[in-house]
C-alpha cells in the first residue's frame, strides 16, 4: 500500500524546536524528491521545504529559510523536518508528499506554537 505517515508534532512555545518525521511505504522512496507542506486553519496548503531524491539539494519557503532544515534517510524511507526558532505563525498541520505525482495525503501532524 502506498502510504505516508507523518509524526512528531506537538505543542511548543515560541522559540522552541521540533523535529517531524515522515515514513513512506509502497513506492521506491529513494528515487523520489520529497516535500513538506503545511496548512494553517482557514488557509490553503503551502509548500515549506523540498529535498532531492539523494538529499543533495534542498529548498525552502522564504518564511522558514534559516529556521527549518529538511533531510532524509533513504535506508529508512524517511524524510525529516527540523524546525527551530518556531513562531506562532508556524502553527499548522504538516504533511509530506512526493514532489512529482503526489500520492494520497497522510493524516499530517499538528504543530502548535503557543505560549
Amino acid at each position: 500500500e502506498v502510504q505516508l505517515v507523518e509524526s512528531g508534532g506537538g505543542l511548543v512555545q515560541p522559540g522552541g524546536s521540533l523535529t517531524l518525521s515522515c515514513t513512506a511505504s509502497g513506492f521506491t522512496f529513494s528515487r523520489h524528491a520529497m516535500r513538506w507542506y503545511r496548512q494553517a486553519p482557514g488557509k490553503e496548503r503551502e509548500l515549506v521545504a523540498d529535498i532531492t531524491s539523494g538529499g543533495g539539494s534542498t529548498n525552502y519557503a522564504d518564511s522558514v529559510k534559516g529556521r527549518f532544515t529538511v533531510s532524509r534517510d533513504n535506508a529508512k524511507n524517511r524524510v525529516y523536518l527540523q524546525m527551530n526558532s518556531l513562531k506562532v505563525e508556524d502553527t499548522a498541520v504538516y504533511y509530506c508528499n512526493k514532489r512529482y505525482q503526489p500520492i494520497s495525503w497522510g493524516q499530517g501532524t499538528q504543530v502548535t506554537v503557543s505560549s
